[in-house]
């Protein structure tokens, strides 16, 4: 004889309390008592005091929503049971709520899990798929499957996707997990692309009901971004249209060892107040205005040609081929003090490291250059490579965050002109300064696998035209060999002046 089918759990708390449900998932309740609070916030049940005390510590307002909110900014330091939580509210979502009356003919509800790459995101889909493949009576619910979808009967399907506006657009989507939204980061652009991707979900959620759902989550980074601006505009305010829950680790998930934490603090307390502690980091700032850098950018000037009489220079960031990219920039200084960005190069990985230097040392002679600035990287080999191509390479003095530091006032005073480049622009807006525990400044790019290779060459040519005394005259002549050496590729298409109109050669 069968077993009888278990009686229909009126919320997520009976789902999760249910030995008939999901209890086999949460063996020891009492560990999970603040999540208990976080959803009985995050859809309108009744609470205990115990709860309300939970619910009081982490929002700051005195009175829970009286409707379930469709937005929800979740800071909550690390190990704190994020992934968990959040795979049990899109399961309960895909499962036991009802979107049919949302939906036309054909039409399927989507609950989208979306993180800074696929292989983050699968650790939500992951428990959100066990608690659905392997509880008996909900496998059957399950139509298809892949290795980032999961479709249902009911007309909802769960779906893995990269934290990517593209990947949202022309969907009905009841529910979005943003899973560590404060770090998403688009390998294209090296910026956080979450404003973007949240203006796209909003609109195809406008038409789910009200149980629609836009959970993000993370541990906090810096003072930016949308979650950020959510504790800053909502938490604490009462009756607020986004619920901001913030707790520290301990607070969500008391089995954490309390001797890993204070060794946390004890290494790096900033790192540590934000990763366990829930705190947004007040050593981490935004190190350039994006006003600043598109004040800097000249509109639809994509490179500027040789012209003779004038002394370029050109710094070079090297790479091994495998990760990083490899990039070039060139610059002159105009007689009146302008920093002008002439020429840039990217090669992206994977790529073999003496063609690379192959062009780009063309590049350097058709400016006039032979010697070019390289930082610190990888020792001796761009030397080596560099001089078989009759270029000498110098390493710059300065690191790296110190050639940020002295260009940013040349950018703050409107002394450059950029060349009309996305991705440098984005890449010098996502540059972060960290004050370090002895005091001072680091500039970087944010972690998570962002790049600065393009910016950093940028800067580096920039702020290295302080040691150009005199202009080198280079004769017409010497232009005209250098640009005949350079096969007839990329470059050679932008000798012509793109600003006047005037071929240089």
């Amino acid at each position: 004889m069968s077993k009888p089918k278990p009686k229909r759990p009126a919320n997520i708390i009976e789902a999760v309390m249910s030995p008939a449900w999901w209890q086999p998932w949460f063996p020891k309740p009492e560990s999970w008592a603040a999540w208990f609070a976080f959803w009985k916030a995050s859809f309108a049940l009744p609470m205990s005091e115990a709860d309300l005390a939970f619910f009081r510590e982490c929002t700051g307002r005195d009175r829970p929503p009286a409707e379930p909110p469709k937005e929800i900014a979740e800071s909550v330091g690390r190990r704190g049971g994020k992934s968990r939580a959040a795979a049990t509210t899109a399961a309960w979502l895909a499962v036991f709520v009802d979107w049919k009356p949302y939906l036309s003919r054909g039409e399927r509800a989507m609950v989208l899990v979306l993180a800074a790459d696929r292989k983050q995101a699968r650790v939500v889909f992951r428990y959100i798929k066990s608690l659905i493949a392997d509880h008996p009576e909900l496998r059957k619910l399950i139509a298809g499957e892949t290795q980032e979808t999961l479709e249902l009967r009911n007309g909802v399907t769960i779906e893995v996707s990269t934290a990517s506006f593209r990947t949202v657009r022309g969907y009905s989507i009841a529910a979005v997990i943003a899973d560590e939204i404060a770090f998403w980061l688009d390998s294209e652009t090296s910026a956080n692309p979450a404003e973007e991707i949240l203006a796209a979900v909003r609109p195809a959620m406008a038409t789910m009901g009200p149980n629609a759902l836009l959970l993000m989550m993370s541990s906090p980074h810096a003072r930016k971004g949308p979650l950020w601006q959510a504790f800053q505009r909502y938490y604490g305010k009462q009756d607020a249209p986004v619920l901001v829950w913030k707790a520290p680790t301990k607070t969500m998930n008391p089995s954490v060892s309390q001797r890993l934490i204070d060794e946390a603090y004890e290494q790096d307390p900033a790192r540590a107040a934000a990763e366990y502690g829930a705190e947004f980091r007040a050593d981490v700032e935004t190190y350039i205005t994006r006003e600043v850098v598109d004040a800097a950018v000249v509109a639809r000037r994509f490179e500027l040609p040789p012209v003779s009489g004038t002394r370029y220079v050109g710094f070079c960031d090297p790479s091994g081929g495998s990760s990083d990219s490899m990039t070039i920039a060139i610059a002159h200084r105009e007689k009146d003090g302008r920093a002008i960005l002439d020429a840039i190069r990217e090669r992206r990985p994977p790529f073999s490291p003496d063609s690379v230097v192959s062009d780009f040392a063309t590049l350097l002679l058709a400016y006039g250059i032979a010697d070019v600035i390289s930082d610190r990287y990888a020792g001796e080999w761009p030397r080596e490579r560099f001089r078989a191509h009759g270029i000498r390479q110098t390493v710059a003095e300065k690191p790296k965050s110190d050639i940020y530091r002295d260009f940013l006032p040349l950018m703050n005073s409107g002394r450059v002109e950029l060349l009309d480049s996305p991705r440098l622009t984005s890449q010098l807006c996502s540059l972060e300064r960290r004050t370090t525990r002895g005091g001072r400044d680091s500039i970087d790019h944010p972690p998570g696998g962002a790049h600065d290779d393009l910016a950093n060459a940028v800067a580096g040519a920039i702020v290295h035209l302080g040691q150009v005394r005199q202009p080198l005259v280079i004769s017409d002549e010497v232009l005209l060999k250098s640009a005949q050496l350079a096969p007839r590729r990329a470059h050679v298409a932008h000798y012509r002046h793109r600003n006047r109109g005037i071929p240089v050669f």
